[in-house]
């Protein structure tokens, strides 16, 4: 599996596979690391890496941001999958504050649901469009508050990667 690690405002694409449980191949900036991984405690992993042993506490776990423990740093990791991260993005491309923020479709899909019609007034973070893109769901929120002043979704259209669904003035 793909994912984007953001560590100290550092993005790193990470490509996991687990061979056998607790057994973890991880690729990163192309090198290959083999970690075993065990949970000790609710909230503390043991792991060895390259014949290293590390003692991680994870002090807040918040969806994909944690704060861990590292000998004694705390690190604040943010661990997403390539579908979040191409949503994030979308939402932030979207437009600026100030001006008019264009909605666009983060990855190909189906639209199964338009929330909103032109002229509704929509609180930042409201949902606006849900496409169905690799069997999931992914709801598309307003980055800001404002005004539909148009909408280009149709309930039951495929849609490119990139395709304006709906626009807030």
């Amino acid at each position: 599996m793909h994912y984007v690690a953001t560590v100290d405002e550092n993005e790193r694409e990470i490509e996991v596979t687990e061979p056998s449980p607790g057994h973890y191949h991880i690729v990163l900036d192309g090198k290959v690391y083999d970690v075993d991984a065990q949970r000790v405690a609710e909230r503390t992993l043991s792991l060895i890496v390259g014949g290293h042993a590390y003692q991680i506490e994870v002090e807040s776990p918040q969806d994909a941001t944690s704060a861990l423990l590292v000998r004694g740093s705390a690190v604040i990791v943010e661990v997403l999958d390539l579908r979040q991260v191409r949503l994030r993005r979308a939402q932030a491309s979207s437009g600026v504050l100030d001006g008019p923020a264009n909605m666009t479709s983060p990855m190909p899909g189906k639209v199964i649901a338009v929330l909103v019609k032109v002229g509704d007034v929509v609180q930042e973070g409201q949902g606006l469009v849900v496409v169905e893109a690799m069997k999931m769901e992914n709801e598309l929120k307003a980055p800001k508050a404002g005004t539909v002043s148009s909408v280009n979704a149709l309930v039951g259209a495929v849609v490119d990667g990139g395709a304006l669904l709906c626009v807030i003035t």
